[in-house]
């Protein structure tokens, strides 16, 4: 009976999770120049464990990376 309760809520945040992870992925594909398989995978965890707060601090390096090579 406990299980019908926790399970959309369980549902829920899997599918948050996959939705930052997937743009996680799409986030590191964009930044130039590629980074190295280690980063991808630090971005990667970091966004499985803090979920969208890690998103939100990648987004924050790609925006501070994108205006550095603009100035430069």
């Amino acid at each position: 009976m406990i299980l019908v309760y926790l399970l959309p809520g369980t549902l829920i945040l899997l599918l948050t999770l996959a939705l930052a992870l997937y743009l996680t992925v799409v986030e590191l594909r964009e930044i130039v120049p590629p980074l190295h398989w280690k980063w991808w995978a630090w971005w990667l965890s970091l966004v499985f464990l803090t979920h969208f707060v890690g998103y939100l601090a990648l987004r924050g390096y790609s925006a501070y990376q994108r205006r550095s090579r603009a100035r430069a």
